[in-house]
């Protein structure tokens, strides 16, 4: 609730990232009101760990530079804050424990299991699951959740991130 009374509308981060050969990753953060319209895009350069990192950091890499290097960044960079941060790469969750808002991967219909210690959830046509340190954050966005239409397809603002990262890239402005 704002102090005029009405209810303060949601915020969702759309967070994801793609590997380009010989390059590393590049992230996107999209930014939307609960209806899934853009209020602000943010995107990395390219991050490629060296030889040092991938020996020391081993099956953890990818978490840290998915969670801890892109996700925080762009999460830091964004001049309109989400409420909730979504994601379709499970290494993302690992942002979670580096901001305080409630970070959940939406799980394709191939990525659902039956892992007892996440929490989870339905958002949308989706089932969300949440980062099993963080067990409070399932009922942080319940109490937000009646705002997004039980219809609403949670994976395609992913693809309008990709799509978003790729035409950045032919144009240039990742180099």
């Amino acid at each position: 609730m704002t102090a005029n009374g009405k209810q303060e509308q949601l915020r969702l981060g759309f967070l994801t990232a793609i590997e380009l050969p010989d390059k590393g990753f590049i992230g996107g953060l999209l930014v939307t009101n609960h209806c899934g319209r853009p209020l602000e895009f943010q995107c990395t350069v390219p991050v490629r760990p060296n030889s040092t990192q991938e020996i020391l950091y081993g099956p953890t890499l990818s978490a840290f530079i998915l969670g801890e290097l892109i996700g925080a960044t762009l999460v830091e960079k964004a001049g309109v804050k989400p409420q909730l941060i979504l994601t379709d790469r499970e290494q993302i969750l690992e942002l979670r424990n580096h901001i305080s808002q409630p970070v959940a991967l939406v799980e394709s219909n191939s990525q659902r299991d039956n892992d007892a210690a996440s929490k989870q959830t339905t958002l949308g046509r989706q089932i969300i699951r949440f980062h099993p340190a963080h067990s409070d954050d399932e009922s942080t966005v319940s109490r937000d959740s009646r705002q997004i239409p039980t219809d609403a397809d949670l994976q395609e603002p992913f693809e309008r991130v990709r799509e978003a990262l790729q035409e950045t890239l032919r144009s240039g402005a990742l180099r």
